[in-house]
């Protein structure tokens, strides 16, 4: 039976948003031929940071170069060849780039591979080097116990170094795990579910996600995540640091 018409889980509020598929619309950027783009989160919303997927079509290339902004790349499907700054990779899915300020960079994939980039303007640190290019694979990361809790595990995809102002992690949750408590802090989250289902609090809200779907969420909005289901669900999220 199909849905009926108008019907949408997503939601979009000043301080937090939940969007889903169904509702995604692709849009092109300058440097990015035969490939999708969806800008799931930017400044137009009221975010400092931007966060987007991208599809390749047959022969899909994406070049240019970070300028102020810098980039964190995330292989969703698929695989593809990336020349940063004159370094060549060849990434798997759960491959991920840090891509500097003022780098040249370049990505070639197949069609219906995909990307997940978190994009945002560097801040530097008075007296501290910026932080060079990194590539590596989710594999290579552990999964360590958030604050003592076993069925809530937790890999940090950069070093936690003060050079670095953005942090990326994935959070793997066995069913019926929760985070421990509400957070409220100064962080402002981008989130992409990558797989299972569960239940978001948003602010005083609680809303059904699953695979796929987006979160926003501002500073001091209180969230919370319990994962419902048979199988583990997980999210890769992006949070401001330092």
């Amino acid at each position: 039976m199909s849905k009926p018409s108008g019907v949408t889980r997503t939601v979009v509020k000043s301080r937090y948003a939940l969007l889903t598929p169904d509702g995604f619309v692709p849009s092109r950027l300058p440097g990015w031929e035969n490939a999708t783009i969806i800008i799931h989160i930017s400044p137009a919303m009221g975010a400092k940071f931007s966060q987007m997927q991208i599809t390749f079509g047959k022969n899909g290339t994406g070049e240019g170069k970070t300028g102020a902004l810098e980039y964190f790349v995330y292989v969703l499907e698929g695989g593809c060849a990336a020349n940063i700054g004159g370094k060549k990779s060849n990434l798997a899915a759960g491959s991920y780039v840090f891509i500097p300020p003022a780098t040249d960079f370049h990505f070639a994939g197949a069609e219906d591979n995909r990307l997940l980039i978190f994009q945002k303007k560097f801040e530097p640190l008075a007296g501290t080097k910026a932080p060079a290019a990194i590539v590596g694979h989710e594999r290579d990361i552990s999964g360590q116990p958030f604050l003592g809790h076993k069925d809530a595990r937790l890999q940090v995809l950069l070093p936690d170094d003060l050079a670095f102002d953005m942090a990326v992690n994935i959070f793997t949750y066995q069913p019926r795990a929760t985070l421990p408590f509400v957070e409220t802090h100064v962080m402002e989250h981008g989130l992409l579910m990558l797989k299972g289902r569960g239940i978001y609090r948003l602010d005083a809200e609680t809303y059904p996600v699953q695979a796929g779907d987006v979160i926003w969420m501002a500073p001091y909005c209180p969230q919370w995540f319990v994962a419902e289901g048979n199988e583990p669900s997980s999210y890769i999220y992006y949070k401001d640091v330092k």
